[in-house]
């Protein structure tokens, strides 16, 4: 089931990405959802954003660990961080990883790629009131090239309403 963001956050598509209803595409948890459909080659490259409350010191670090155990459970433990590194500014923190994953689709084992960003907003009157947003593009190795600045232009437009 499609989730809301706690914030609601401005979102800016790059010409050649279509959003879909997260329910129809198969993407429970997910707020958003685009589709890169000229990219569909045995399967379509994809932008998901989710988000959620938290509290604590290292909520990033905290939040792309949970979610490289889900991948994990996912694809029964196919999923291996390739690099991990923390961006954005004291004002605005943010994290990276990537991460490698197998997946199976029509039986058949099928790598990719995923390229995870964890944002971090405070709420400037209550700094103890941090949402994590969830930005993940996931993709073949070879439609990575392609898709890759697409997504850091979406995730760089990311601003809250």
């Amino acid at each position: 089931m499609a989730t809301q963001l706690p914030v609601p956050l401005e979102l800016e598509l790059p010409e050649g990405w279509t959003s879909a209803p997260p329910d129809e595409v198969d993407a429970p948890g997910a707020a958003f959802v685009a589709l890169h459909l000229p990219s569909a080659d045995g399967f379509t490259a994809n932008i998901t954003v989710s988000g959620s409350m938290r509290s604590g010191d290292d909520v990033l670090e905290e939040t792309a660990d949970e979610s490289l155990e889900r991948l994990g459970s996912a694809t029964a433990g196919a999923a291996e961080l390739r690099q991990r590194q923390g961006l954005g500014s004291a004002d605005a923190p943010g994290l990276m990883q990537l991460v490698d994953l197998t997946t199976t689709i029509d039986n058949q084992p099928l790598k990719l790629i995923q390229f995870q960003v964890y944002l971090l907003l405070r709420d400037v009157s209550d700094p103890e009131k941090q949402v994590v947003v969830e930005v993940m593009l996931t993709c073949k190795e070879s439609q990575f090239d392609t898709v890759l600045p697409d997504f850091q232009t979406f995730v760089s437009n990311i601003s809250p309403a």
